[in-house]
């Protein structure tokens, strides 16, 4: 695992951008895993800004979603579908057929899932799966406790977390679902590369627990420790209670320059 500390969101955002972007001029159609939520907003704009300056062509590249609310239409605002549309393809001139997402409308939940699961393998994989983190370790909709090998499922939110979200639900925590779908642990580390962006204060102590912790899956995000290409990024609040910090910077400065992230 490496970790790489930046200055702000702002820079996180342009080096994993920058990445996806050498990503895209390797192999064009590559598929890209993208998480919601306010802390990858910057890795969109940097790579949007990269598309109109001809930076990076987009007209190929796949877009794979990490989760979905369960019981939301797919056309209601905040159902991921309806976010990664507006902040991930629309401003990279992605169409929707080159999205796979899960149903999570489906009648048939479970089969959704599974369907899910499989349209991922059969897509080739994910070359790059972009992570957040929440306040308690959670990737994706993992909560603590979730198995290590578990596969794309329904999930139960804890209290917390929907308390988290309820920021986007007009901040009414009653508006937010219980249940969600997302891409299990097992799934999830199955992507070629793995980046996880955290920025703040308030998320230090699962970033230490994630690094620096024991592998547990009172952490899921410590199965990152498991993949053999995961990269961490954070900016200086959310590195802050990180023993070997100075490690982690000493190490980034001095890696060979072709190396990348």
């Amino acid at each position: 695992m490496e970790v790489v500390i930046v200055p702000d969101a702002k820079a996180g955002g342009e080096l994993i951008a920058g990445t996806m972007a050498q990503l895209l001029r390797r192999r064009p159609d590559a598929l890209l895993g993208v998480a919601t939520g306010s802390t990858p907003l910057p890795v969109y704009q940097a790579l949007a800004d990269q598309v109109r300056s001809g930076a990076v062509d987009t007209s190929r590249a796949r877009i794979a979603q990490l989760d979905e609310y369960v019981g939301l239409p797919v056309d209601h605002p905040e159902s991921y579908r309806s976010v990664v549309r507006r902040e991930v393809l629309e401003p990279l001139g992605i169409g929707m057929d080159a999205f796979l997402g899960p149903d999570g409308s489906a009648e048939d939940v479970q089969a959704a899932c599974e369907a899910y699961d499989k349209a991922l393998g059969d897509a080739g994989g994910i070359d790059l799966q972009l992570l957040g983190i929440g306040t308690d370790g959670h990737i994706g909709f993992n909560e603590p406790c979730s198995s290590l090998v578990s596969r794309t499922r329904i999930k139960t939110l804890t209290e917390q977390t929907r308390m988290d979200n309820a920021r986007f639900f007009e901040g009414d925590v009653d508006q937010v679902p219980h249940h969600v779908i997302t891409q299990g642990i097992g799934t999830i580390l199955e992507a070629r590369h793995l980046v996880l962006f955290a920025t703040g204060e308030g998320k230090a102590e699962a970033i230490a627990a994630t690094v620096e912790g024991p592998l547990a899956a009172v952490c899921p995000a410590s199965a990152l420790q498991l993949h053999p290409h995961a990269t961490v990024v954070v900016d200086e609040a959310a590195a802050g209670k990180l023993k070997f910090a100075d490690y982690f910077r000493y190490a980034h400065v001095n890696k060979p320059d072709w190396q990348g992230i």
